[in-house]
């Protein structure tokens, strides 16, 4: 087999995704037949070589696996966490397969997860380019005006480039009222500071939709493999993009 970049390969590998799977060669916790490989540039073949993360032998999946995961509060959206709190990654039990999360949420928000050991589909849920919407309920610390839900959907200024048209609409009449928004990026805490910048909080943030796959009835913690046709369905809509524009 021809040879591939390392960052590929450990994603190919369900080691990482391609950005931490950089993150692991920089820092020196990758060998190719014994020797430490810090270079992005490098390649190898894993038919071939010996390839290693933190002293582990990688191989190619034997299977593809596709997880939707009901993301608790408190929860960590990585494999592990130096500070030794709770991660998605406790909460698979059974998983024998090494699979890693697509994305992340934030500690404190909660809803769908994806899972996998797919490289290629989980860089093009992650891809700006894919503009594969998700789906977010969100309750806030007040009501916005017409004009503020305008700005919300048309994009709110955030260090100095200004997000993307996004879904909003009013889903719960409250004092602390429920929003659905729909976003088709997915910058670091974006919905929370869009919502700061409007002059709200957000008291709860929960992702209910990533494309075609739905969080349905899964409890906080709980998980469930997804069917042939629903990560079929997943990979078109991937694979093709989303031409509509946030409603």
């Amino acid at each position: 087999m021809a040879e591939e970049r390392l960052q590929k390969i450990l994603s190919q590998a369900g080691v990482a995704s391609r950005r931490h799977a950089e993150t692991m060669i920089v820092e020196g916790r990758v060998t190719v037949n014994g020797t430490p490989v810090t270079e992005l540039g490098s390649k190898a073949d894993i038919e071939r070589d010996h390839i290693k993360v933190d002293g582990r032998l990688i191989h190619r999946p034997r299977r593809l696996l596709y997880i939707a995961l009901n993301k608790p509060d408190n929860t960590m959206t990585t494999a592990s966490d130096p500070e030794g709190r709770a991660t998605v990654m406790d909460l698979l039990h059974g998983v024998k397969e090494r699979v890693y999360p697509v994305g992340r949420l934030d500690y404190h928000s909660e809803g769908l997860l994806l899972l996998t050991n797919d490289g290629d589909m989980a860089n093009g849920i992650m891809s700006a380019s894919t503009h594969l919407p998700k789906t977010y309920v969100v309750k806030i610390t007040g009501t916005l005006t017409a004009v503020q839900e305008q700005q919300f959907r048309d994009g709110i200024p955030l260090s100095g480039r200004r997000t993307m048209p996004a879904g909003l609409r009013l889903v719960r009449a409250a004092a602390n009222p429920w929003y659905e928004v729909r976003l088709v990026e997915g910058r670091s805490n974006q919905i929370r500071l869009m919502f700061k910048h409007l002059g709200f909080l957000v008291e709860k943030l929960k992702r209910v939709r990533i494309g075609p796959i739905e969080l349905g009835g899964l409890k906080p913690g709980q998980f469930r493999y997804l069917d042939e046709p629903e990560a079929l369905k997943l990979k078109r809509a991937v694979e093709h993009g989303v031409q509509r524009k946030p409603v």
